[in-house]
């Protein structure tokens, strides 16, 4: 089991959970990105657009943005993400934490911790590697009703076949993914990290 050097690069698995065919992406991190970055990592790397809360959770502990006034549904007080480390919650090869974001939607991520690699000054904040399929639509009822509108979209007989596409947009893939696009993103939050 390899355990972390001072500084080094991450490989890690996001995975949306309970998607079918999986959702994921492979990424380079460097272990000593704050929480906050890499949330900011995960939203530009799996194509959601920031505009719900989110936490992590890491052995009944959560980090995100604290909010005297809501604790995720916890009851838990919500530790604060920007003083942690990556590094601090994922130590060794196959650890893992979870990453939540929309709370009404309820998409769950688990994000594993794949290998330790020697640091990499090629890798500014974060790159992807690879990855499958398209991130769902934001609002669209979480992973249960994401599954429902991949049936409808495969019917052009479902009554709510039109209203769909209509809703998704008619050049709508699930099974599109642009590992250049996906750099393109990161590089972005990348310069705005600067």
């Amino acid at each position: 089991m390899k355990v972390k050097q001072l500084r080094s690069t991450y490989q890690v698995k996001i995975t949306l959970q309970d998607s079918r065919p999986p959702i994921w992406r492979k990424l380079l991190v460097h272990s000593n990105i704050s929480l906050s970055g890499f949330h900011a990592v995960i939203q530009s790397s799996m194509g959601w657009q920031n505009s719900h809360l989110h936490q992590f959770e890491k052995d009944k502990a959560f980090y995100g943005i604290p909010d005297d006034e809501f604790t995720g549904g916890t009851g838990i007080a919500i530790k604060d993400e920007s003083a942690y480390k990556l590094s601090n919650l994922l130590k060794k090869e196959k650890d893992w934490l979870d990453y939540e974001y929309d709370f009404g939607d309820g998409w769950r991520h688990k994000v594993i911790l794949e290998k330790i690699l020697p640091y990499d000054l090629s890798v500014k904040i974060a790159k992807c590697v690879t990855g499958k399929m398209t991130c769902p639509p934001e609002d669209c009822g979480g992973i249960w009703r994401y599954q429902d509108l991949l049936e409808i979209i495969k019917d052009p007989s479902h009554p709510e076949y039109n209203e769909t596409f209509d809703w998704l947009g008619e050049d709508f893939d699930p099974d599109y993914f642009n590992l250049e696009k996906v750099n393109e993103m990161l590089f972005e939050y990348t310069k705005q990290d600067d």
